[in-house]
């Protein structure tokens, strides 16, 4: 397979897009269950129990900010073709799995249910399984993320931060479900930084999507045509 096929240049587009959503939600993760672990006991009796093991929590605060941001570096090294990007890509989630199953396992453990830490870790664990398949031989030889040119990868890189973009964004309404209690939607906490980070991801990602080469290439060969 070569490196600049479209069969490559799609897989590259498809990892880089799953690690995006991976550092994400486990950035995001990680920053939701604060509020659970500074005060366990203050979001009903469902998350009361988490006061038993409440330093345990903290760690988990801790560990999935480090780790989403690990791996939202990683995406950006696998953009960029950087030589050691697809073996921080892959630590970084090898790091998400572990600490995820051991999320849950607790989780489920104190009080019987472990939402929404399920949805990250299961999306850790596809995009994982992914990047182990991007190392069979014969598919590694032109995925090879560092011997693809960093400007093919610019529009994965864009449409990651899109994705990013439209995640924070909507995150109020995709995490309501799991995060409201007494009638109060926590999700929507931090609405205005949430909007603002998404709408500056949104405006990159487009930036990055948009193919300037042709729009640049279309203007010179009007001017030319004009002359």
């Amino acid at each position: 397979m070569s490196t600049n096929s479209f069969l490559a240049k799609s897989l590259r587009f498809i990892g880089i897009l799953l690690m995006a959503l991976t550092g994400g939600l486990t950035l995001l993760g990680g920053i939701g269950t604060s509020c659970v672990a500074i005060n366990p006991t203050g979001f009903g009796d469902s998350m009361a129990p988490l006061a038993k093991l409440q330093w345990l929590y903290i760690l988990f605060v801790l560990a999935g900010i480090v780790i989403g941001v690990l791996g939202i570096r990683a995406t950006i090294t696998l953009i960029k073709g950087a030589d050691k990007s697809y073996r921080d890509a892959l630590y970084a989630l090898i790091a998400g799995a572990v600490v995820g199953f051991l999320h849950i396992f607790v989780s489920r453990a104190l009080r019987g249910n472990s939402m929404p830490v399920d949805a990250v870790v299961y999306t850790t664990i596809l995009t994982l399984i992914i990047f182990l398949l991007f190392k069979i031989p014969t598919i590694w030889q032109g995925v090879d993320f560092a011997k693809a040119k960093a400007a093919n990868n610019k529009p994965a890189g864009g449409a990651a931060a899109i994705l990013l973009g439209i995640l924070t964004l909507t995150i109020q309404y995709t995490m309501g479900p799991t995060h409201t209690w007494d009638n109060v939607n926590y999700a929507n906490a931090f609405n205005l930084s949430m909007a603002g980070i998404g709408l500056g991801l949104f405006i990159l990602g487009a930036t990055l999507f948009t193919p300037w080469g042709i729009l640049k290439k279309s203007r010179r060969d009007e001017m030319i045509v004009k002359a």
